[in-house]
């Protein structure tokens, strides 16, 4: 048995000794030194040898077993760093080569769209006039027109602080009254963009949080055709000149006469489609005489 194990043990070196891979040393361990290796093999055959030889046997077995794990980490650790030096070469930087462009950055679609809206409000003289997000209920409601208990408040789903009578502006009307307040009795040009709030569902087509513009001329002898006229070419500049729009009567109660704006569907050009819900037209806002 001692013969026979000498014989595993010098087959063993050698094969060892060719596996030059990764792979090929793995498959060598589990066929030698594994579970079910030739070596482990070796020792539960203990029990055919002669009582008087089993000392010298198993402990021949395990210096095979030592000599051989020696070896086989001495050569896994030479494979290992010749594998890293090769993936080092093939992965090496060439530091000569010109460097890559970073990415750039660009401007979120709503605020893109909002600097267009300033831009062309500010080309027909009009002034950004910013007011607060948190209202009071006199402001939002009662100075629009708006009493405690008018019908009209179910067209706004507020959104209520713990202070009562404080809310969150439910649109950017309010502003117009501090806009009035803080430049009378001069003329007035403004916009005035913000974030409004309303408790309604998460759609693609409403927000429990959105942006509104809101347009405030306030002067001498200016009628509903200045108001239209004005409107038309805000959407012509905006959507472009062949664009057609729209006015329908509508009711506001801060405002009379009161109208809604359409525009023709940027999408479909008038067509038709899911956007414009087949109508061929977008509403884009509601306007009147303040």
């Amino acid at each position: 048995m001692l013969e026979q194990l000498e014989t595993v043990y010098q087959e063993s070196l050698d094969s060892l000794r060719q596996a030059q891979t990764g792979a090929a040393l793995e498959a060598w361990y589990k066929s030698v030194l594994g579970k079910k290796g030739t070596v482990q093999l070796m020792t539960r055959q203990v029990g055919q040898i002669a009582p008087a030889d089993r000392p010298a046997f198993g402990s021949r077995v395990n210096e095979v077993k030592q000599a051989l794990q020696a070896v086989y980490e001495e050569q896994l650790a030479q494979i290992k760093g010749a594998e890293l030096e090769a993936r080092i070469a093939a992965e090496a930087i060439d530091v000569t080569l010109p460097g890559r462009k970073p990415w750039r950055g660009r401007l979120h679609p709503a605020t893109e769209t909002l600097r267009q809206i300033y831009r062309i409000w500010g080309d027909m003289g009009f002034q950004i006039y910013r007011s607060r997000d948190v209202e009071t209920d006199e402001y939002n409601f009662e100075l629009l027109n708006i009493p405690q208990h008018h019908p009209a408040r179910d067209m706004w789903d507020t959104f209520h602080t713990t202070t009562p009578g404080v809310i969150l502006r439910t649109h950017t009307s309010p502003g117009q009254i501090h806009a009035m307040k803080e430049y009378y009795p001069n003329p007035i040009r403004v916009i005035l963009p913000g974030m409004c709030y309303r408790y309604e569902q998460i759609t693609a087509r409403s927000e429990i949080q959105f942006h509104q513009v809101e347009g405030l001329a306030v002067g001498r002898n200016i009628s509903f055709a200045d108001l239209k006229g004005t409107l038309i070419e805000f959407t012509r500049r905006m959507f472009g000149a062949d664009r057609q729009v729209r006015f329908r009567a509508n009711y506001f109660p801060f405002t009379e006469p009161s109208a809604e704006m359409d525009v023709e569907c940027i999408l479909c050009g008038g067509g038709g489609c899911q956007v414009c819900k087949y109508s061929g037209w977008l509403e884009i806002l509601g306007c009147g005489m303040v």
